[in-house]
């Protein structure tokens, strides 16, 4: 019991103790959003990686008839050829909502949450506050997170380390999913990060712009 408390203050993880959620990358946000590509880029990778490692991902859209749906890159629905993950409608700015929290109640034992999307000082922060509040640990993939303006995704992220959050990358909390290189996934999930780095979009050179 100790051993486990201690690597939760620690923020380890586990791919059978983590949940990725993905907020609101939407298509109507695409011309909107400070570096955007750089978003949805991030969140395309994580959504891969939730795949090769068996990791289940939540993705909700806020108010999908006005803001549009998921940006298709994510390849996310339940066509044959896209990833099937639940999806949720919201007008609630936190992806916690009461569905949200029902889809969890299945996933019991998956108290890590890892968390990108958009936008960073809005949905991304209440939800992050609402998890933690539920007793989740939160890794923020900063290179998954935007605003509008760049000095709101900069308090956003002050903000949620304040709060309790663990602040992260992309690769940085894939490797740690994968552990070792002797994981079975490790040459897929490599090769992942290879494809990612290959597509040279740009990403935040900066963790804060105050």
């Amino acid at each position: 019991m100790a051993a486990a408390t201690a690597s939760r203050r620690l923020g380890k993880i586990l791919p059978s103790s983590t949940v990725f959620f993905a907020c609101d990358v939407q298509e109507r946000f695409r011309d909107l959003i400070h570096n955007m590509p750089a978003v949805i880029s991030t969140a395309k990778f994580m959504l891969d990686v939730s795949q090769e490692l068996e990791v289940p991902c939540i993705v909700t859209e806020q108010y999908p008839k006005a803001l549009l749906h998921t940006v298709p890159e994510l390849n996310v629905g339940n066509g044959p050829d896209q990833i099937n993950v639940p999806i949720f409608e919201k007008k609630l700015f936190s992806m916690c909502t009461k569905e949200v929290e029902e889809e969890l109640k299945k996933l019991p034992d998956r108290k890590d949450a890892v968390l990108f999307g958009i936008e960073a000082h809005v949905c991304v922060t209440q939800t992050c506050l609402d998890l933690l509040d539920l007793g989740y640990e939160v890794h923020v993939v900063c290179d998954g997170v935007s605003s509008q303006k760049p000095h709101d995704r900069a308090v956003a992220l002050q903000r949620m380390q304040q709060s309790g959050a663990f602040l992260t990358s992309a690769e940085q909390v894939t490797f740690q999913l994968l552990h070792t290189a002797e994981n079975e996934k490790f040459r897929a999930v490599s090769n992942l990060v290879k494809k990612r780095n290959a597509e040279g979009i740009n990403t935040f050179s900066t963790m804060s712009t105050l």
